[in-house]
């Protein structure tokens, strides 16, 4: 949920700097069954334009027609949604609003601690029933710091508490510059992860070359050096043996949440071996990681299917569902 948390930010500061009043809704609470789980979140603009949502779209117009209140009043609110009666979900939503008014600092503050990739929380107050009260609203913690979403709130122990642990938004480095990394670039990206493309110098690529990502990084390996946190997803799909095999040499060390080796089997042994007799102190640990070849046994056989394959597998990896990967196939990977 972070990165839709900090597309919803970044869209408070554009709407904050032209003076455009904001209400952040909060699922806080749910009995039953529902499309979202409690702690998404959207903005809702003044102008009437809404930033993320609180379900699969269904519930999304009454939020904001109940929000009406708090933007005329500045009281938050909490207002329920009982999707047994106007759903196919059962359950029942309990939806925060509250006006979002950041001080610049606490804003900077924010930005800062997202783009370094560190954690943080939410507490969110509320009470199990829809009414209005000054006493409802949110506070993050990070950094040693508390602070609110709106000026001069403050907590009472009275209500009930909403907890949310944010973690770093899911990255996932691609070392590759080929067709089929413009598409596993694309997918990750549309899935809000943030996407950096490793490249060869010699191949002159720029980031324009990969919709979706962020940061590219020009650099043969030797000298690589990434910042790889457990929020992190890896894969080299180069296409070049002596590429993968100098890449693979200097992420020796490195623990990502996935690690993905594009190729088949025996190119994957191939690689292994080399990499023993070149470094038999090598820790077994790193070779078992690395799922190759990469993705999921769907059949897929076109680039995009190829890139739908290795993010299904990434997603199932790191929510530890077992699967069918290709790692586990015995023989060829097409018939």
């Amino acid at each position: 949920m972070t990165h839709e948390f900090k597309t919803i930010i970044n869209e408070y500061r554009i709407a904050s700097e032209a003076g455009i009043q904001c209400v952040l809704a909060t699922v806080v609470a749910l009995e039953g069954s529902s499309y979202r789980r409690p702690g998404v979140r959207m903005l809702l603009l003044e102008d009437g334009k809404m930033v993320g949502a609180v379900s699969g779209g269904c519930v999304e117009k009454e939020v904001f027609r109940q929000a009406e209140s708090v933007f005329n009043t500045g009281i938050s609110k909490v207002m329920t949604y009982d999707g047994r009666y106007r759903l196919g979900c059962d359950g029942i939503l309990y939806i925060l609003l509250e006006s979002m008014d950041m001080t610049e600092e606490n804003l900077k503050t924010l930005n800062d601690i997202l783009d370094s990739r560190k954690s943080f929380e939410i507490e969110s107050y509320y009470q199990k029933e829809h009414t209005e009260n000054k006493a409802f609203g949110s506070v993050l913690k990070m950094a040693g710091e508390t602070f609110a979403f709106q000026k001069g709130f403050e907590p009472s122990s009275e209500n009930e508490i909403f907890n949310q642990r944010m973690d770093a938004s899911f990255r996932l480095i691609i070392i590759g510059a080929e067709h089929d990394t413009v598409q596993l670039c694309s997918m990750a990206a549309m899935s809000g992860w943030e996407v950096t493309i490793v490249v060869n110098p010699k191949e002159e690529k720029s980031l324009t070359d990969f919709p979706g990502a962020s940061e590219l990084i020009a650099d043969e390996g030797d000298t690589l050096d990434l910042s790889i946190d457990n929020e992190t997803a890896l894969v080299i799909m180069t296409h070049s043996y002596v590429k993968d095999l100098r890449y693979l040499i200097s992420l020796q060390k490195s623990r990502p949440a996935y690690f993905g080796l594009l190729g088949p089997a025996r190119r994957r042994e191939k690689l292994f071996n080399e990499l023993l007799e070149m470094n038999p102190d090598i820790e077994s640990v790193f070779l078992g990681q690395i799922y190759g070849p990469a993705g999921l046994d769907i059949g897929a056989e076109t680039p995009q299917e190829i890139a739908l394959s290795v993010l299904s597998e990434i997603v199932a990896v790191v929510n530890d569902k077992n699967v069918n990967s290709l790692k586990e196939k015995e023989g060829r990977i097409h018939a």
